[in-house]
């Protein structure tokens, strides 16, 4: 992608650190209907001090013994190049956040990246990764300690385990043990906390499953940051889990969060990241997720040549790169999101927003009535290559009787969407083409407050696909405004549902009118609205381009890799109903991702 140039890099830092707060006001930290993270996690290594002593452990030595008999302040260096081969329990000591242990590679500083620069395979000697963006590595030499998995883990965090950092690991499993595995986890149904992920490469095989990178299930005050996730996949049909993750948590009995996932690498078959998706009775807080490059590998993609799938020949399971089942008070921002498409039952949409009650199919209960996903900001966001954009459901898991309540959890609300560019979303990625679907399968409290401002985007099929059945209260809260869409061929359109559905016949202006009781559409450009929908069948408001080249991007590159910061002379500069271009503010979103990709 071509952008306009940034001359002074180093202020980059800067204002990295204020889009924190950008759209948020000073006394409530808002952004649009949604509230920001009260809290985030002190992770630089001027946060983590140990100052005790420091115990070097060669190949061969037995990590498991230094461990335990490690003490809080304690650094336990490994060889680098060495392996240690395992399931290794870091104990519950009462440590506090003047004394941490440190476990780490025995390589100097200065054979890392720097902190706050995102490690790479490079420094585990490996030059680049087929299929994987090329990443800077002249001279690639093994700077990191291994460790590869037991039957199940390599890294388990006993009950009350807390202030640990780990730096310079490299953590996987064994090439063609059976099973799907978890690399880092706390015990199961227990607790820890203070734990730093830095500098790190997390990663499976090429063929086998690995079910999750690290498993925040049961932790709080959690960094993860630097880092590189590859090769986390499950396999169609033949395997042995259904979806694979970098990143999991949301379920449970305990209080997860606050969370920091920045600057890291992202690759996993089913979803990068998901919270939620299970039995719990509480909902992690304050997350969040900057400047970190989510990514899938083309060569998943059955009908790719050269295609890489599991050992029997099927395909890893896709389903997103973000999926919120279970979250509150979450911020996306300033990341890179590539690759998805659909199958396995998924359209391909690269961002899913769905509070759920998963259903325990033994026993038909639905286990998380109080799962909900609120409060959650997507801003300064790309996404490319999707067969869809952003889902935004509130729906029931499988069996929910929607009349009676069954199977609802307890909200999907007050999301803000802006300043996001969504290009080449195309049904070829054996997807819908849908740039926005907004559903609510619930029978009480529907989908609400969702604020969609200053997006550029560029799908195939649909700019909206909305759905509700008409028995159900109407969602509410809509606001579309300052946006530069393509429309598409069927531009606002049902979910599904037949004749009960909200959306199920009428002009964009009627389905909007009939599925939301109150919403705002206006101050748009709608780009190749289709000969069927014209103006006047549209919200009254909008702005109306025949096609791209009408905009004024710099580079439109029929909506594929363009730049699309608009020139002067566009008609849509300073058209927004704040004085700022229609669309996406292309220049901060470039600032947003110097150094992720």
């Amino acid at each position: 992608m071509t952008y306009r140039l940034v001359t002074f890099v180093l202020l980059v830092p800067i204002l990295c650190s204020c889009l924190f707060v950008q759209g948020a006001t000073a006394a409530s930290d808002y952004d649009g209907p949604a509230q920001l993270p009260r809290t985030s996690v002190a992770s630089s290594m001027a946060d983590t001090p140990a100052p005790g002593s420091v115990i070097s452990l060669n190949s061969g030595d037995d990590l498991q013994a230094a461990l335990d008999g490690a003490q809080c302040g304690t650094t336990i260096q490994l060889q680098a190049g060495a392996i240690f081969t395992g399931t290794f329990r870091f104990p519950a000591l009462d440590c506090d956040n003047n004394h941490w242990i440190i476990v780490r590679t025995s390589a100097p500083d200065s054979a890392l990246p720097a902190e706050g620069k995102r490690l790479t395979p490079c420094y585990a000697g490996v030059a680049s990764l087929p299929g994987r963006p090329q990443y800077s590595c002249n001279n690639p030499q093994n700077a990191l300690a291994k460790l590869v998995s037991g039957p199940v883990s390599a890294v388990v965090f006993e009950t009350g385990a807390n202030h640990y950092r780990l730096i310079g690991l490299e953590v996987t499993r064994p090439t063609g043990a059976k099973g799907a595995m978890t690399l880092l986890r706390v015990d199961p149904a227990g607790t820890a906390n203070y734990i730093v992920l830095d500098r790190s490469w997390l990663h499976g095989t090429t063929q086998d499953e690995t079910h999750n990178g690290f498993n925040l299930e049961g932790t709080n005050h959690v960094a993860i940051v630097d880092s590189y996730f590859s090769d986390f996949h499950c396999t169609a049909i033949t395997g042995s889990c259904m979806e694979a993750h970098a990143v999991s948590g949301g379920r449970g009995n305990y209080q997860d969060g606050p969370y920091k996932i920045e600057n890291n690498f992202l690759e996993a078959s089913g979803q990068a990241i998901l919270f939620g998706g299970g039995a719990a009775t509480a909902t992690p807080t304050d997350i969040t997720i900057r400047f970190n490059h989510f990514f899938k590998p083309q060569q998943w993609m059955r009908g790719h040549s050269p295609f890489q799938g599991g050992d029997s020949g099927n395909p890893f399971i896709v389903r997103h790169h973000l999926e919120l089942k279970n979250a509150v008070r979450v911020l996306l921002e300033g990341n890179l999101m590539e690759n998805v498409w659909g199958g396995f039952g998924e359209s391909g949409n690269a961002i899913l927003l769905t509070p759920k009650s998963q259903r325990n199919r033994k026993s038909g209960v639905y286990v998380c009535p109080l799962c909900q996903v609120t409060d959650v900001t997507i801003r300064y966001v790309r996404i490319a290559h999707a067969g869809g954009g952003m889902a935004l459901v509130t729906g029931c898991d499988i069996g929910c009787q929607n009349t009676k309540g069954a199977g609802q959890a307890l909200a999907g609300a007050r999301f803000s969407i802006h300043d996001v560019v969504m290009d080449d979303i195309s049904r070829t990625y054996v997807g819908s083409g849908t740039l926005f679907e907004l559903l609510n399968g619930w029978s009480r409290n529907p989908l609400n407050s969702v604020t969609i401002n200053h997006v550029t985007g560029f799908p195939d099929s649909h700019l909206m696909t909305i759905g509700n059945d008409i028995s159900n209260p109407a969602m509410y809260g809509l606001v579309f405004t300052n946006n530069i869409v393509l429309t598409g061929k069927y531009p606002i359109w049902s979910t599904g549902g037949g004749q009960t559905s909200c959306a199920y016949l009428g002009t964009p202006a009627q389905k909007l009118a009939r599925c939301f009781a109150t919403s705002t559409f206006n101050n748009n450009a709608l780009v190749a609205a289709p000969s069927h929908y014209p103006p006047s069948s549209w919200p009254t408001g909008n702005l109306f381009a025949p096609d791209l080249n009408d905009i004024g991007f710099i580079q439109c590159n029929n909506g594929n890799g363009g730049n699309y910061e608009l020139q002067p002379e566009s008609p849509y500069k300073n058209k927004g109903t704040d004085g700022k271009d229609l669309g996406a503010d292309v220049v901060a979103l470039h600032d947003a991702l110097i150094g992720v990709e």
